[in-house]
């Protein structure tokens, strides 16, 4: 049995499609109910739950062998800068995690589930980094202790950005991909804070559920350990910035929107102008993992997925 938290979500909706190949019995949780996905191997359980709610999420991984934890919170839009701005955010970055270690302190069994943990690239330098990333390292920090306590076997797994499009008519990622497609589609010039060279290691969501279907496989080998996931090749962000302005004309016909510096606003933290590092070779070599989706394929897929339907 696997119970995945926030099956709805961005990285949910993908992890579902993934593993609705697998021989397993899946328990999908959610708010407002999972996304339909096509019938596969899988026995799929529907659960509709806010996790917040006292007991629900003692409820929700009643039962389950392993647990893959993805909720996400996310105002306005952003995920780690809603972490700043949004009191609860660390209700859901942190408060959940609490509620879940409670559930199986109280719930001990002889053989313990294994809790799969989305974490954040960013976590790997909280101290300089974003609200964001300090909420997750706690989180992290409540997974591994619990794990030394042999409540669970946990696992983290450090995401870069994740970028494109939970399947044909799934969620679409929020992130500065998506955003920027919208500027380019609407004629508007693609503005950055800085001269562009500044890097990002992004990963298709496709190629996430993949590495979350691998960490599944082999947990054994993963658990109790810190996972850095990434395309391992960060790319600065003027060139990213005009392979989407360039996608975006070859798909609309329309000529290519300027790709501009323009001075930062006063909302802008310190992990705006710091490159990613990511080297996910460990997880690699314990998985077989590697990412399948190319940088360039997967902005023309987001593009060809926010274009208008009359523009295609």
């Amino acid at each position: 049995m696997i119970t995945l938290l926030g099956a709805s979500g961005f990285v949910g909706s993908a992890v579902l499609r993934e593993l609705r190949d697998h021989p397993v019995r899946l328990r999908a949780v959610s708010r407002g109910g999972a996304p339909a996905v096509p019938a596969g191997a899988a026995e799929v359980e529907e659960l509709r739950a806010d996790l917040l709610e006292p007991g629900h999420a003692a409820a929700a991984i009643e039962g389950a062998d392993v647990i893959v934890h993805l909720v996400a919170h996310a105002a306005g839009g952003s995920t780690w800068r809603s972490a700043t701005s949004d009191p609860e955010a660390e209700r859901v970055n942190v408060g959940l995690m609490h509620d879940l270690v409670a559930a199986l302190h109280d719930h001990r069994r002889s053989a313990p589930p294994v809790l799969i943990y989305a974490s954040t690239a960013q976590a790997a330098n909280p101290s300089a980094a974003s609200r964001y990333a300090q909420q997750k390292t706690e989180a992290e920090r409540i997974l591994r202790k619990a794990t030394d306590e042999g409540l669970v076997r946990g696992v983290i797994l450090r995401l870069p950005a994740i970028y494109g499009q939970s399947g044909p008519s799934g969620p679409m990622g929020r992130g500065v991909v998506a955003a920027m497609i919208r500027r380019a589609i609407a004629g508007e010039p693609l503005t950055m804070w800085h001269d562009g060279s500044v890097r990002r290691d992004l990963l298709h969501v496709e190629d996430v559920a993949t590495a979350f279907a691998a960490a599944l496989e082999h947990q054994d080998a993963l658990a109790g350990g810190t996972w850095a996931l990434g395309a391992d090749r960060s790319e600065p962000l003027g060139d990213i910035f005009r392979a989407v302005s360039g996608s975006v004309a070859r798909h609309t016909g329309g000529p290519a929107v300027d790709v501009v510096s323009v001075p930062a606003p006063e909302h802008a933290e310190a992990n705006d102008f710091r490159s990613d590092d990511i080297d996910s070779t460990e997880f690699r070599a314990r998985t077989g993992w590697h990412p399948r989706v190319s940088l360039a394929d997967g902005i023309d897929r987001t593009v060809a997925a926010l274009i208008p339907a009359e523009e295609h």
